[in-house]
Protein backbone atom coordinates (compact mmCIF):
# COMPACT_ATOMS: atom_id res chain seq x y z
CA UNK A 1 0.00 0.00 0.00
CA UNK A 2 1.65 3.33 -1.16
CA UNK A 3 1.77 6.44 0.96
CA UNK A 4 -0.67 8.23 -0.97
CA UNK A 5 -3.78 5.27 -0.17
CA UNK A 6 -2.80 5.27 2.93
CA UNK A 7 -3.54 9.34 3.47
CA UNK A 8 -6.85 8.71 1.74
CA UNK A 9 -7.88 5.76 3.76
CA UNK A 10 -7.28 8.16 7.15
CA UNK A 11 -8.78 11.27 5.67
CA UNK A 12 -12.31 9.31 5.27
CA UNK A 13 -14.72 9.62 3.12
CA UNK A 14 -15.18 12.75 0.90
CA UNK A 15 -17.42 16.06 2.59
CA UNK A 16 -20.94 16.11 1.32
CA UNK A 17 -21.67 18.93 -1.15
CA UNK A 18 -23.62 21.64 -1.36
CA UNK A 19 -26.87 19.64 -3.02
CA UNK A 20 -27.45 17.36 -0.35
CA UNK A 21 -27.51 20.54 2.34
CA UNK A 22 -29.61 22.40 0.19
CA UNK A 23 -32.26 19.35 -0.10
CA UNK A 24 -31.89 19.15 4.29
CA UNK A 25 -32.50 23.05 4.63
CA UNK A 26 -35.64 22.69 1.74
CA UNK A 27 -37.15 19.43 3.96
CA UNK A 28 -36.79 21.84 7.43
CA UNK A 29 -38.86 24.19 6.04
CA UNK A 30 -40.94 21.81 4.33
CA UNK A 31 -42.02 20.35 7.71
CA UNK A 32 -41.87 24.12 9.56
CA UNK A 33 -44.68 25.17 6.89
CA UNK A 34 -46.73 22.24 7.58
CA UNK A 35 -46.69 22.90 11.41
CA UNK A 36 -47.68 26.54 10.76
CA UNK A 37 -49.84 25.94 7.83
CA UNK A 38 -53.16 25.22 10.24
CA UNK A 39 -52.02 28.09 12.02
CA UNK A 40 -52.20 30.39 8.78
CA UNK A 41 -55.09 28.96 7.92
CA UNK A 42 -57.19 30.50 10.45
CA UNK A 43 -54.85 33.36 10.46
CA UNK A 44 -56.58 34.36 7.23
CA UNK A 45 -59.77 32.92 7.37
CA UNK A 46 -60.56 34.92 10.44
CA UNK A 47 -58.35 38.31 10.39
CA UNK A 48 -57.10 38.66 6.89
CA UNK A 49 -59.97 37.95 4.57
CA UNK A 50 -62.57 39.71 7.11
CA UNK A 51 -60.45 42.90 7.31
CA UNK A 52 -60.19 42.58 2.98
CA UNK A 53 -63.93 42.21 3.30
CA UNK A 54 -64.24 45.19 4.97
CA UNK A 55 -61.97 47.07 3.27
CA UNK A 56 -63.54 46.11 -0.10
CA UNK A 57 -67.47 46.45 1.47
CA UNK A 58 -66.82 49.81 3.23
CA UNK A 59 -66.69 51.11 -0.88
CA UNK A 60 -70.26 49.74 -1.54
CA UNK A 61 -73.60 51.02 -0.51
CA UNK A 62 -76.03 49.54 2.38
CA UNK A 63 -77.77 47.24 0.08
CA UNK A 64 -73.80 46.01 -1.36
CA UNK A 65 -74.89 46.60 -4.98
CA UNK A 66 -73.83 49.79 -5.81
CA UNK A 67 -70.52 51.03 -5.87
CA UNK A 68 -70.28 54.68 -3.93
CA UNK A 69 -66.17 55.21 -3.75
CA UNK A 70 -65.51 57.22 -1.43
CA UNK A 71 -69.12 57.99 0.25
CA UNK A 72 -69.19 55.91 3.45
CA UNK A 73 -66.20 57.67 4.45
CA UNK A 74 -67.53 61.14 3.88
CA UNK A 75 -70.37 60.12 5.57
CA UNK A 76 -68.83 58.95 8.77
CA UNK A 77 -67.42 63.05 9.15
CA UNK A 78 -70.97 64.32 8.59
CA UNK A 79 -72.92 61.92 10.83
CA UNK A 80 -72.92 63.92 14.50
CA UNK A 81 -73.52 59.78 16.44
CA UNK A 82 -70.02 59.51 14.57
CA UNK A 83 -69.14 62.57 15.42
CA UNK A 84 -69.27 61.59 19.10
CA UNK A 85 -68.56 57.88 18.93
CA UNK A 86 -65.11 59.38 18.03
CA UNK A 87 -65.00 62.40 20.89
CA UNK A 88 -65.83 59.21 23.31
CA UNK A 89 -62.99 57.03 21.62
CA UNK A 90 -60.61 60.05 22.28
CA UNK A 91 -61.55 60.68 25.85
CA UNK A 92 -60.92 57.07 26.81
CA UNK A 93 -57.26 57.10 25.08
CA UNK A 94 -56.46 60.16 26.48
CA UNK A 95 -57.51 59.01 29.86
CA UNK A 96 -58.17 55.55 30.49
CA UNK A 97 -54.44 54.77 29.50
CA UNK A 98 -53.10 57.40 31.30
CA UNK A 99 -54.99 56.46 34.81
CA UNK A 100 -54.42 53.09 34.47
CA UNK A 101 -50.41 53.14 33.86
CA UNK A 102 -50.34 55.99 36.76
CA UNK A 103 -52.35 53.60 39.06
CA UNK A 104 -50.49 50.28 38.49
CA UNK A 105 -46.82 51.75 38.83
CA UNK A 106 -48.32 53.70 42.34
CA UNK A 107 -50.01 50.44 43.65
CA UNK A 108 -46.63 48.66 42.13
CA UNK A 109 -44.76 50.32 44.20
CA UNK A 110 -46.32 50.45 47.46
CA UNK A 111 -47.12 46.75 46.95
CA UNK A 112 -43.25 46.06 47.06
CA UNK A 113 -44.11 47.63 51.09
CA UNK A 114 -46.40 45.59 52.54
CA UNK A 115 -46.15 42.32 54.05
CA UNK A 116 -49.32 40.74 52.67
CA UNK A 117 -47.69 41.53 48.58
CA UNK A 118 -49.34 38.26 46.68
CA UNK A 119 -52.38 38.52 48.36
CA UNK A 120 -52.66 41.75 47.41
CA UNK A 121 -51.66 41.40 43.69
CA UNK A 122 -54.36 38.65 43.77
CA UNK A 123 -57.07 40.48 44.60
CA UNK A 124 -56.51 43.07 42.68
CA UNK A 125 -55.62 41.31 39.61
CA UNK A 126 -59.04 39.12 40.23
CA UNK A 127 -61.48 41.29 38.29
CA UNK A 128 -59.40 40.58 35.23
CA UNK A 129 -61.12 36.92 35.20
CA UNK A 130 -64.23 38.38 35.05
CA UNK A 131 -66.04 38.49 31.70
CA UNK A 132 -66.60 42.24 30.19
CA UNK A 133 -70.10 41.33 29.98
CA UNK A 134 -70.33 40.19 33.36
CA UNK A 135 -68.40 43.29 34.85
CA UNK A 136 -70.92 45.56 32.80
CA UNK A 137 -73.87 43.76 34.98
CA UNK A 138 -72.19 44.45 37.94
CA UNK A 139 -71.74 48.02 37.27
CA UNK A 140 -74.98 48.64 35.79
CA UNK A 141 -76.17 47.69 38.61
CA UNK A 142 -74.02 49.65 41.03
CA UNK A 143 -74.79 52.64 39.41
CA UNK A 144 -78.44 52.34 39.47
CA UNK A 145 -80.13 55.94 40.22
CA UNK A 146 -82.47 54.08 42.81
CA UNK A 147 -80.39 54.09 46.31
CA UNK A 148 -82.45 51.06 47.67
CA UNK A 149 -80.38 48.86 44.36
CA UNK A 150 -77.29 51.01 43.57
CA UNK A 151 -74.43 50.44 45.95
CA UNK A 152 -73.02 54.19 44.78
CA UNK A 153 -76.02 55.70 44.81
CA UNK A 154 -76.94 54.58 48.84
CA UNK A 155 -73.13 55.31 49.66
CA UNK A 156 -74.03 59.08 48.55
CA UNK A 157 -77.11 59.41 50.05
CA UNK A 158 -75.90 57.92 53.26
CA UNK A 159 -73.08 60.59 53.54
CA UNK A 160 -75.26 63.19 52.12
CA UNK A 161 -78.60 62.82 54.80
CA UNK A 162 -75.83 62.57 57.46
CA UNK A 163 -74.62 66.18 56.88
CA UNK A 164 -77.64 68.04 55.62
CA UNK A 165 -80.57 65.83 56.53
CA UNK A 166 -83.62 65.08 55.06
CA UNK A 167 -87.54 65.78 55.08
CA UNK A 168 -89.63 63.72 57.11
CA UNK A 169 -92.57 64.43 54.66
CA UNK A 170 -91.43 64.07 51.31
CA UNK A 171 -94.84 63.26 50.17
CA UNK A 172 -97.29 65.89 52.79
CA UNK A 173 -98.85 68.74 51.08
CA UNK A 174 -101.02 71.39 52.67
CA UNK A 175 -104.95 71.62 52.89
CA UNK A 176 -106.25 73.01 50.05
CA UNK A 177 -108.19 76.00 50.95
CA UNK A 178 -106.83 76.24 54.52
CA UNK A 179 -103.51 76.83 53.43
CA UNK A 180 -101.81 79.42 50.88
CA UNK A 181 -98.87 77.47 48.55
CA UNK A 182 -96.05 79.91 47.79
CA UNK A 183 -93.85 79.28 44.59
CA UNK A 184 -91.15 77.98 46.62
CA UNK A 185 -93.41 75.18 48.11
CA UNK A 186 -93.51 76.46 51.03
CA UNK A 187 -97.33 77.10 52.78
CA UNK A 188 -98.56 79.84 55.35
CA UNK A 189 -101.75 81.04 56.77
CA UNK A 190 -101.87 83.90 59.09
CA UNK A 191 -102.65 85.05 62.50
CA UNK A 192 -101.90 87.43 65.30
CA UNK A 193 -99.88 87.39 68.91
CA UNK A 194 -102.06 86.43 71.54
CA UNK A 195 -103.81 84.06 69.30
CA UNK A 196 -104.02 79.71 67.96
CA UNK A 197 -103.81 78.27 64.72
CA UNK A 198 -104.17 74.89 62.73
CA UNK A 199 -102.09 73.81 59.94
CA UNK A 200 -103.82 70.85 58.23
CA UNK A 201 -101.45 68.65 56.28
CA UNK A 202 -102.81 65.77 54.12
CA UNK A 203 -100.92 63.48 51.66
CA UNK A 204 -99.01 61.46 54.64
CA UNK A 205 -100.09 57.75 55.24
CA UNK A 206 -101.27 57.39 58.37
CA UNK A 207 -98.73 53.91 58.48
CA UNK A 208 -95.70 56.36 57.72
CA UNK A 209 -96.31 58.59 60.71
CA UNK A 210 -93.45 58.43 63.22
CA UNK A 211 -93.46 55.99 66.20
CA UNK A 212 -94.23 59.01 68.64
CA UNK A 213 -96.67 61.22 67.10
CA UNK A 214 -99.48 61.47 69.45
CA UNK A 215 -103.37 62.89 69.38
CA UNK A 216 -103.26 66.59 68.41
CA UNK A 217 -106.69 67.36 70.05
CA UNK A 218 -105.77 68.59 73.18
CA UNK A 219 -102.84 70.90 71.88
CA UNK A 220 -105.04 72.90 69.27
CA UNK A 221 -107.36 73.26 72.46
CA UNK A 222 -104.76 75.37 74.29
CA UNK A 223 -104.99 79.16 74.75
CA UNK A 224 -102.39 81.33 73.82
CA UNK A 225 -100.58 83.80 76.30
CA UNK A 226 -99.97 87.45 75.54
CA UNK A 227 -96.91 87.94 73.20
CA UNK A 228 -97.09 84.25 72.53
CA UNK A 229 -98.55 82.47 69.23
CA UNK A 230 -99.62 78.82 69.47
CA UNK A 231 -100.09 76.33 66.99
CA UNK A 232 -100.55 72.92 65.67
CA UNK A 233 -99.67 70.89 62.44
CA UNK A 234 -101.12 67.85 62.49
CA UNK A 235 -102.86 65.17 59.98
CA UNK A 236 -106.34 66.44 58.52
CA UNK A 237 -107.23 62.48 57.84
CA UNK A 238 -109.51 60.27 60.43
CA UNK A 239 -108.26 56.39 59.60
CA UNK A 240 -112.41 54.91 59.00
CA UNK A 241 -113.46 58.23 57.65
CA UNK A 242 -115.86 60.46 59.51
CA UNK A 243 -113.67 63.36 59.88
CA UNK A 244 -114.40 67.38 59.63
CA UNK A 245 -111.78 69.04 56.93
CA UNK A 246 -110.22 71.70 58.63
CA UNK A 247 -111.09 70.55 62.37
CA UNK A 248 -108.59 68.66 64.43
CA UNK A 249 -110.55 64.99 64.93
CA UNK A 250 -110.04 63.23 68.56
CA UNK A 251 -108.30 60.79 66.37
CA UNK A 252 -106.41 62.83 64.25
CA UNK A 253 -102.46 63.07 65.11
CA UNK A 254 -99.87 65.67 65.02
CA UNK A 255 -96.98 65.78 63.05
CA UNK A 256 -93.41 65.86 65.05
CA UNK A 257 -90.69 67.69 64.02
CA UNK A 258 -91.92 69.85 61.22
CA UNK A 259 -90.10 73.33 61.25
CA UNK A 260 -92.41 76.25 61.60
CA UNK A 261 -91.42 79.95 61.22
CA UNK A 262 -92.82 83.46 62.39
CA UNK A 263 -92.34 85.97 59.63
CA UNK A 264 -93.30 89.59 60.07
CA UNK A 265 -92.79 92.64 57.37
CA UNK A 266 -90.80 90.04 55.16
CA UNK A 267 -88.46 89.20 57.94
CA UNK A 268 -88.26 85.56 59.45
CA UNK A 269 -88.83 86.32 63.79
CA UNK A 270 -89.01 83.54 65.22
CA UNK A 271 -88.80 79.62 64.59
CA UNK A 272 -89.76 76.40 66.06
CA UNK A 273 -90.09 72.62 65.46
CA UNK A 274 -93.62 70.96 65.85
CA UNK A 275 -93.76 68.45 69.35
CA UNK A 276 -95.07 64.99 69.30
CA UNK A 277 -98.31 66.32 69.26
CA UNK A 278 -97.77 68.64 66.63
CA UNK A 279 -97.58 71.55 68.87
CA UNK A 280 -95.63 74.88 68.38
CA UNK A 281 -95.48 77.80 70.66
CA UNK A 282 -93.44 81.17 69.65
CA UNK A 283 -93.28 83.62 72.45
CA UNK A 284 -92.28 87.24 73.06
CA UNK A 285 -93.96 88.41 69.86
CA UNK A 286 -95.14 91.97 69.29
CA UNK A 287 -98.66 92.97 69.06
CA UNK A 288 -99.90 92.48 65.86
CA UNK A 289 -100.24 90.46 62.74
CA UNK A 290 -98.16 87.61 61.85
CA UNK A 291 -97.21 85.02 58.71
CA UNK A 292 -97.20 81.58 60.48
CA UNK A 293 -94.89 79.86 57.34
CA UNK A 294 -94.24 76.08 56.53
CA UNK A 295 -90.76 76.13 55.23
CA UNK A 296 -90.09 74.31 51.98
CA UNK A 297 -87.54 71.97 53.45
CA UNK A 298 -90.49 70.22 55.51
CA UNK A 299 -91.91 68.63 52.07
CA UNK A 300 -89.05 68.40 49.94
CA UNK A 301 -88.02 65.47 48.37
CA UNK A 302 -85.58 62.72 49.61
CA UNK A 303 -82.02 63.42 48.33
CA UNK A 304 -81.36 60.86 45.47
CA UNK A 305 -77.97 60.68 44.61
CA UNK A 306 -75.85 61.18 41.39
CA UNK A 307 -77.00 60.05 38.20
CA UNK A 308 -74.26 58.08 37.25
CA UNK A 309 -75.69 56.93 34.17
CA UNK A 310 -77.17 60.73 33.18
CA UNK A 311 -75.56 62.02 29.90
CA UNK A 312 -73.00 64.00 31.74
CA UNK A 313 -71.31 61.16 33.67
CA UNK A 314 -71.92 58.36 31.77
CA UNK A 315 -68.39 57.90 30.01
CA UNK A 316 -66.73 58.51 33.02
CA UNK A 317 -68.59 56.08 35.11
CA UNK A 318 -68.01 53.75 32.40
CA UNK A 319 -64.22 54.25 32.03
CA UNK A 320 -64.29 54.05 36.35
CA UNK A 321 -65.64 49.92 35.72
CA UNK A 322 -63.39 49.74 32.84
CA UNK A 323 -60.33 50.81 35.65
CA UNK A 324 -61.39 47.84 38.32
CA UNK A 325 -61.00 45.39 35.81
CA UNK A 326 -57.62 46.38 34.09
CA UNK A 327 -56.15 47.72 37.18
CA UNK A 328 -54.45 44.71 38.58
CA UNK A 329 -53.05 43.68 35.01
CA UNK A 330 -51.44 47.26 34.78
CA UNK A 331 -50.02 46.88 38.41
CA UNK A 332 -48.72 43.24 37.70
CA UNK A 333 -46.90 44.00 34.72
CA UNK A 334 -45.28 47.48 36.53
CA UNK A 335 -44.86 45.37 39.11
CA UNK A 336 -42.52 42.58 37.63
CA UNK A 337 -40.31 45.38 36.00
CA UNK A 338 -40.10 46.88 39.42
CA UNK A 339 -38.56 43.62 40.38
CA UNK A 340 -36.09 43.47 37.44
CA UNK A 341 -34.95 47.15 38.55
CA UNK A 342 -30.64 47.62 39.89
CA UNK A 343 -31.14 47.80 43.86
CA UNK A 344 -27.36 49.22 44.21
CA UNK A 345 -28.81 52.36 41.97
CA UNK A 346 -31.85 53.09 45.06
CA UNK A 347 -29.64 51.93 47.84
CA UNK A 348 -27.18 54.09 46.34
CA UNK A 349 -29.37 57.11 46.37
CA UNK A 350 -30.64 56.61 50.02
CA UNK A 351 -26.79 56.70 51.19
CA UNK A 352 -26.32 60.17 49.18
CA UNK A 353 -29.50 61.06 51.35
CA UNK A 354 -32.42 60.97 48.95
CA UNK A 355 -36.21 60.62 50.26
CA UNK A 356 -39.08 58.01 48.83
CA UNK A 357 -40.41 60.69 46.52
CA UNK A 358 -37.03 62.09 45.17
CA UNK A 359 -36.02 58.39 44.58
CA UNK A 360 -39.19 57.34 42.95
CA UNK A 361 -39.56 60.31 40.78
CA UNK A 362 -35.71 60.51 39.27
CA UNK A 363 -34.71 56.74 39.39
CA UNK A 364 -38.04 54.35 39.76
CA UNK A 365 -39.84 56.55 37.09
CA UNK A 366 -36.82 57.00 34.65
CA UNK A 367 -35.63 53.15 34.60
CA UNK A 368 -39.19 51.57 34.23
CA UNK A 369 -39.93 53.70 31.57
CA UNK A 370 -39.71 51.47 28.73
CA UNK A 371 -42.27 49.12 30.99
CA UNK A 372 -44.81 52.20 31.55
CA UNK A 373 -44.52 53.08 27.74
CA UNK A 374 -45.55 48.84 26.59
CA UNK A 375 -48.10 49.00 29.41
CA UNK A 376 -49.42 52.42 27.87
CA UNK A 377 -49.82 51.42 24.48
CA UNK A 378 -50.84 47.75 25.34
CA UNK A 379 -53.68 49.54 26.65
CA UNK A 380 -54.52 52.49 24.27
CA UNK A 381 -54.99 49.57 21.92
CA UNK A 382 -57.22 47.68 24.59
CA UNK A 383 -59.28 50.87 24.66
CA UNK A 384 -60.06 51.50 20.96
CA UNK A 385 -61.86 48.16 20.81
CA UNK A 386 -63.78 48.57 23.86
CA UNK A 387 -67.22 47.36 23.55
CA UNK A 388 -69.08 45.38 25.87
CA UNK A 389 -69.08 47.56 28.84
CA UNK A 390 -70.10 50.52 26.98
CA UNK A 391 -73.03 48.03 25.20
CA UNK A 392 -74.09 46.80 28.90
CA UNK A 393 -73.74 49.30 31.38
CA UNK A 394 -75.10 52.68 29.37
CA UNK A 395 -78.88 52.44 29.25
CA UNK A 396 -80.87 52.61 26.55
CA UNK A 397 -82.07 56.35 26.52
CA UNK A 398 -78.06 57.25 26.44
CA UNK A 399 -76.41 54.89 24.24
CA UNK A 400 -75.77 57.48 21.81
CA UNK A 401 -73.95 59.87 24.24
CA UNK A 402 -71.66 56.96 25.79
CA UNK A 403 -71.46 55.16 22.14
CA UNK A 404 -67.59 54.92 21.29
CA UNK A 405 -66.31 53.55 17.90
CA UNK A 406 -66.74 50.05 18.00
CA UNK A 407 -70.27 50.53 19.45
CA UNK A 408 -71.36 53.23 16.98
CA UNK A 409 -69.67 50.52 14.07
CA UNK A 410 -71.95 47.47 15.65
CA UNK A 411 -75.09 49.91 15.92
CA UNK A 412 -74.53 51.32 12.38
CA UNK A 413 -74.34 47.57 10.78
CA UNK A 414 -76.31 45.61 12.87
CA UNK A 415 -78.51 47.46 15.41
CA UNK A 416 -80.95 48.95 13.81
CA UNK A 417 -79.07 51.22 11.05
CA UNK A 418 -78.70 48.04 8.77
CA UNK A 419 -76.13 50.33 6.69
CA UNK A 420 -72.81 47.77 6.31
CA UNK A 421 -71.10 49.90 4.01
CA UNK A 422 -71.02 52.87 6.32
CA UNK A 423 -70.37 50.12 9.35
CA UNK A 424 -67.71 48.85 7.44
CA UNK A 425 -65.99 52.29 7.40
CA UNK A 426 -66.01 52.87 10.33
CA UNK A 427 -63.96 49.18 10.74
CA UNK A 428 -61.12 50.30 8.60
CA UNK A 429 -61.16 53.88 10.61
CA UNK A 430 -60.72 51.27 13.64
CA UNK A 431 -58.53 49.19 12.17
CA UNK A 432 -56.54 52.01 10.83
CA UNK A 433 -56.12 54.28 14.74
CA UNK A 434 -54.88 50.42 16.00
CA UNK A 435 -52.46 49.17 13.39
CA UNK A 436 -49.85 52.29 14.29
CA UNK A 437 -49.81 51.70 18.27
CA UNK A 438 -49.59 47.77 17.25
CA UNK A 439 -46.21 48.76 14.99
CA UNK A 440 -44.67 50.55 17.83
CA UNK A 441 -45.53 48.07 20.22
CA UNK A 442 -44.29 45.06 18.03
CA UNK A 443 -40.99 47.28 17.16
CA UNK A 444 -40.02 47.94 20.71
CA UNK A 445 -40.29 44.14 21.57
CA UNK A 446 -37.97 43.61 18.39
CA UNK A 447 -35.72 46.05 20.33
CA UNK A 448 -35.64 44.61 22.75
CA UNK A 449 -35.17 41.16 22.63
CA UNK A 450 -31.97 42.52 20.30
Amino acid sequence: MTATTLEKQQAGPPPAGPAPARRGRRRTRLIALLFVFPALLLLGALVVYPVLFSVGRSFFDASGTRFVGGHNYAEMFRDPATLKAIRNTTVWVVAAPALLTGLGLVLAVLVEKIRWATAFKLLLFMPMAVSFLAAGIIFRLAYDDDPDKGVLNAAVVSVHDAFQGTSTYPTARGRTGLLTQDRDGSYRTTAPAGGSVTLPIVGVPPGDLPADASPARKAATRKAAPGELRGVVYLDFTPGGGGRQGKVDPEERGLPGMKVEAVRDGRTVASASTAADGSFRFSGLRAGSYTVKLPESNFAPPYQGVSWLGPALVTPAIIGAYLWIWTGFAMVLIGAGLSALPRDALEAARMDGANEWQIFRRITVPLLAPVLTVVFVTLVINVLKVFDLVYVIAPGPVQEDATVLATQMWLVSFGGGNDQGLGSALGVLLLLLVVPAMVFNVRRFRRSQR
